[in-house]
């Protein structure tokens, strides 16, 4: 079910932005008659979108009725990145209900990790955290057809190259269901509830076992014309350098992300260089970007020499991009980021000496708030509005 009329969406829009309403508030805000208002709040009643929620302060006269978006309104969102899946719950205000966090790998396959979702999601349902279940939005760690719902060639994702991963959850459940970009949900997460709020054009980084890009423009995330929009981690820094997943050399993702500290760090501890990455190497097979952090921050100038370097490569491609389109706000996210302040230091630095002053002049680089919950939120977001039929820039 979805709104009858654009007056019906525009109502939805500001009770999920402003909270509990008087009608008289909302004939005025939208330009509505009395009985125009009376008649659209009775039908989104009469669908389950909005309810009764007591009276108003009095005035001086009689309190007006309020009205809310429905209690029961429940959107699924599902975040799977390369390593993990995280399915969060989410109300009609896009607050979180519920959340659960797993471990997975990406390559065992679109099947299995899919599965595994649909069970989460029945767990979820079997909590009483599901009254309704009105809409999944899904993200996934590669290029997406948004329009077919399926990935697009993924670099990381074997198995799922246009794998119809909407059909696949539609089957399950009796509810629409859309896919994107897991970056573009985070960034998404972010314009709704994070840092971003306020901002219409800005850039989410997601530095994980690989790198990407969420771009937000005018309120709307960019897509491209076939979905690969963002796709940064594929820049090529270098002619030469190490070889990357999606089969080229130097791209920043192959020198800089969670597989390559892996990879770089596990190196330097394996050939004695590292006494801090050394030690914690010790009964493993490789060290990860956590390690990473746990060395720089016990004062292992290797693993801090690894972070800075990460952090100027980065900052190299994001001048690229400030100079192109002159965001008003980078925001950065995902596993790596918690490297911190050393990270971005670096990242800072590089990207205001490379960039023009114009583009710079007022441009904060952030680190996300969100941590996990960025793109379980933009998921839900997303498949919100498209329920409701709200509109993120009116």
């Amino acid at each position: 079910m979805q709104p009858e009329n654009a007056h019906q969406a525009r109502v939805l829009t500001s009770l999920r932005r402003n909270g509990p309403q008087a009608a008289v508030e909302l004939a005025a805000q939208l330009s509505l008659s009395r009985s125009k208002i009376g008649q659209e709040l009775a039908r989104l009643e009469e669908i389950g979108f909005v309810e009764r929620a007591g009276k108003a302060e009095s005035r001086g006269g009689r309190r007006s009725g309020l009205v809310q978006l429905s209690e029961r309104l429940r959107f699924v969102g599902v975040d799977i990145g390369a390593t993990s899946l995280d399915v969060g719950v989410i109300d009609g205000r896009l607050d979180i209900v519920a959340q659960t966090s797993e471990v997975i790998d990406i390559e065992a396959g679109p099947e299995p990790i899919l599965a595994r979702a649909v069970e989460v999601i029945g767990k979820l349902r079997a909590g009483g955290h599901l009254p309704t279940l009105d809409g999944i939005g899904v993200g996934v760690p590669g290029p997406v057809s948004f329009r077919d719902g399926f990935t697009v060639s993924p670099p990381i994702m074997p198995g799922w190259d246009r794998f119809p991963v909407r059909e696949h959850v539609m089957q399950q459940f009796d509810c629409p269901v859309l896919v994107d970009n897991d970056v573009n949900l985070m960034a998404v997460g972010e314009m709704y509830s994070g840092l971003a709020q306020s901002v219409a054009d800005f850039l989410f980084v997601k530095i994980g076992t690989g790198i990407g890009c969420g771009i937000i423009t005018g309120h709307r995330v960019l897509r491209g014309s076939n979905g690969s929009a963002g796709d940064i981690g594929h820049i090529a820094l270098h002619d030469t350098g190490p070889v990357c997943r999606c089969g080229r050399t130097g791209c920043l993702e192959a020198c800089f992300s969670g597989a390559a500290l892996s990879r770089d760090a596990t190196a330097l501890a394996r050939g004695g260089e590292s006494p801090g990455l050394r030690d914690l190497l010790v009964d493993r097979e490789i060290l990860t970007a956590h390690d990473v952090g746990v060395a720089m921050r016990a004062g292992d100038p290797q693993a801090l020499g690894l972070v800075r370097d990460g952090g100027r490569r980065l900052g190299r491609v994001l001048s690229g991009l400030v100079n192109f389109c002159n965001p008003a706000m980078i925001v950065v996210g995902g596993g790596v980021s918690k490297l911190g302040h050393a990270l971005l230091a670096e990242v800072r630095s590089e990207l205001y000496r490379r960039s023009t002053p114009l583009a710079t002049s007022s441009l904060p680089i952030v680190l996300s708030e969100l941590g996990d919950s960025a793109g379980i939120i933009g998921a839900a977001a997303m498949i919100s509005d498209h329920v409701l039929g709200v509109s993120p820039e009116s």
